[in-house]
């Protein structure tokens, strides 16, 4: 490989290529850190702090990395979110490439649910459309924009869509799932979005990802159209410090009432349309549907989150378990008796035979190792078994694929140790390293925490959030992020906001369009309020005067119902460790250090960050936090603050 430090170097090849760029001798450390690496060596965890330049620090040897009879070696990237995942691949990837390697190949590649489902939207847009005069409205106004769209796509990827809000209830209608995909046997087969962009993947020498897709292959082994990330020589995780909580997803197994109607509804439409003799098929899926409401129905309207094993000790839960559990198996069984008939009736039967599979493991909750957790919607349930610690599972994954494995993140580190996060994933043996971010925090930035604030349950909390963000917007003369941990909470200010905002900047509330079409509002409009939640927290570059001011409504916390978080925890009991010191105070500090690093993009930017959480001051560990974030100049006078945010 070309000596990656000389790539770094002032007057090197991105020195002469790349307007703007400047040598940093972190970013260079890292990249020689990833260049080095050999079986030997073969997993690097590395906490890189804003402003090093993480993203071209792994790039550059991702692209330039060579198998011993010099092929292009295959390089995985996987990021924490779609949004990064695209900045990453349309914004940072080209132009190092152009640099460096103009002649590798590289892919974009997404979940299923991101690509439009020819053959789906083809049958739902064929069908008349049975909702409520107001759903059905909606619906009809949105397929319309969906078939204009659909007519000039070359993708199919949803994130062109930016006309549509990200939970239009049009979308699961013209979108697949694992059960209801046809494969090969689908009609639109040939014009699939989603099979052309896998073998784009295949074809290419850096495929970018995200962890959710990454681990859905990994550990679900997606099927339907065979390999679906292709194997790789090197992985490199950005965003690494989500991946102990996505892998701990995927390692799960699930089951939610939706599922049952999507196929009950599948099976209706088998019967109206192509199987019209068998009638116990509609019959039968009636059931299944009603089995799924039954058991909505034993849990309180208002979403909420539990403990599965408690609620399998109570009669009409297990009587409703139970039931459904024989209509599936009398649904297996009239589908079985019709096999090689219809190819999608082919298809009910593997996912009645998947679910019911999986159901017995859902009901057997005297097994050990495994959280049981539930999670309700106002119309659906799901059920879950999560397993304790995912570091064993995850290391074997690591071992069989004989590939080499980057992990990195701004924020993985707590206290200067990475013991939080290596000891999740069990990376115990893992070369580390820390690089500090080259910011001046002390004169670019100021932490401001308020003095007299409610708790943050006070029900008044939300009106003193709102009183102190008018009180600096006045001041800001740039932009200005609200993070919340909560949508109540943002919603609450968001009205408060909305109702007394006299000025004219524009007000940007995440949710009611894209994530995409937010941020590109909020940077083109250059002093706009946006107020948003945890996708917000990360993976966000905003630089200069579009965004001056950062505040929080709480220590983020995870909510005690967490379902993940429970299973951390019984984990840390059983290990005879400290919950709270070891478990959910590590995890808080490092998505508070998230939502402060979205302030600091560039040397040149200034801002200030508020934390409207009493705790940082009034409790022991308020000090943990601190010590964890950048070393800004901090007050409790809102004097400095507004004079701070004066300043041009």
């Amino acid at each position: 490989m070309t000596d990656v430090s000389k790539i770094f170097a002032p007057g090197g090849v991105l020195s002469q290529t790349i307007d703007g760029f400047q040598p940093r001798p972190a970013q260079q450390q890292m990249a020689s850190a990833i260049a080095a690496m050999n079986d030997d060596a073969g997993v690097l965890v590395v906490e890189a702090e804003t402003g090093t330049g993480k993203t071209f620090a792994y790039l550059a040897p991702a692209l330039l990395a060579k198998t011993d009879d010099g092929e292009r070696k295959k390089v995985i990237v996987s990021t924490g979110t779609k949004n990064l995942q695209e900045q990453l691949f349309h914004r940072d990837l080209p132009r190092i490439r152009d640099a460096l390697a103009p002649d590798a190949i590289v892919a974009l590649l997404k979940g299923r649910s991101n690509y439009l489902c020819i053959q789906r939207m083809d049958q739902f847009i064929s069908q008349p459309i049975k909702h409520d005069p107001a759903v059905a409205l909606q619906l009809q106004q949105q397929s319309r924009v969906v078939k204009y769209w659909a007519n000039q796509t070359r993708s199919g990827d949803l994130g062109e869509l930016t006309e549509l809000a990200e939970d239009a209830i049009i979308l699961p209608q013209i979108t697949s799932t694992a059960d209801n995909c046809l494969g090969r046997d689908c009609p639109a087969y040939a014009d699939c979005y989603l099979v052309k962009a896998r073998q784009e993947a295949l074809e290419a020498d850096v495929v970018v990802v995200n962890h959710h897709l990454f681990f859905a292959d990994a550990v679900l082994k997606d099927t339907g159209f065979g390999e679906l990330i292709p194997h790789a020589d090197l992985v490199i995780f950005d965003e690494a410090h989500q991946v102990p909580d996505i892998a701990s997803q995927y390692f799960s197994e699930s089951i939610s009432t939706r599922q049952l109607q999507d196929l009950a509804q599948d099976m209706r439409l088998l019967y109206g349309t192509e199987l019209k003799d068998l009638r116990q098929l509609s019959t039968v899926a009636d059931q299944l549907d009603k089995c799924g409401r039954d058991l909505r129905l034993q849990f309180a309207r208002d979403p909420e989150r539990g403990n599965w094993r408690e609620q399998m000790r109570r009669a009409q839960v297990i009587e409703d378990s139970e039931r459904l559990a024989d209509t599936l198996d009398r649904a297996q069984a009239i589908a079985k008796a019709a096999l090689g008939r219809n190819k999608v009736l082919d298809q009910c039967y593997e996912r009645l035979v998947l679910l019911k599979a999986r159901w017995q493991q859902l009901t057997n909750t005297q097994r050990s190792g495994y959280s049981f957790w539930y999670e309700t919607t106002p119309r659906q349930l799901s059920v879950h078994q999560t397993p304790l610690s995912v570091a064993e599972k995850f290391t074997s994954y690591m071992l069989a694929q004989q590939m080499q494995w980057v992990f990195t993140s701004a924020t993985l580190a707590v206290n200067g140790s990475f013991k939080h996060f290596t000891d999740r994933l069990g990376l115990g043996s893992a070369q580390t390293l820390v690089l500090p971010s080259p910011f001046d925090f002390a004169k670019q930035a100021m932490l401001f925490l308020p003095r007299y604030l409610p708790a943050a349950s006070d029900p008044t909390m939300a009106a003193s959030f709102a009183a102190i963000a008018k009180q600096l917007i006045a001041h800001n003369h740039g932009g200005t992020f609200l993070l919340f941990t909560s949508y109540r909470m943002l919603n609450q200010v968001a009205a408060i906001l909305q109702e007394q905002e006299s000025s004219d900047r524009l007000i940007l509330v995440q949710g009611r369009t894209s994530k995409r079409e937010l941020l590109d509002q909020f940077v083109d409009a250059g002093d706009a309020i946006l107020l948003g939640t945890s996708s917000f927290w990360e993976g966000v570059d905003v630089r200069g005067d579009a965004l001056r001011l950062v505040m929080i409504d709480k220590l983020p916390f995870a909510a005690p119902d967490d379902p993940l978080l429970q299973a951390r925890i019984e984990d840390c009991r059983l290990r005879g460790q400290n919950p709270f010191q070891d478990v959910q105070i590590p995890q808080a500090v490092i998505s508070l250090k998230q939502g402060a690093g979205r302030l600091i993009r560039d040397a040149l930017d200034t801002g200030v960050l508020v934390v409207c959480d009493n705790r940082l001051v009034q409790k022991e560990y308020g000090q943990t936090f601190l010590a964890s974030l950048p070393a800004m100049s901090r007050t409790r006078d809102i004097a400095q603050v507004t004079e701070f945010l004066s300043k041009d």
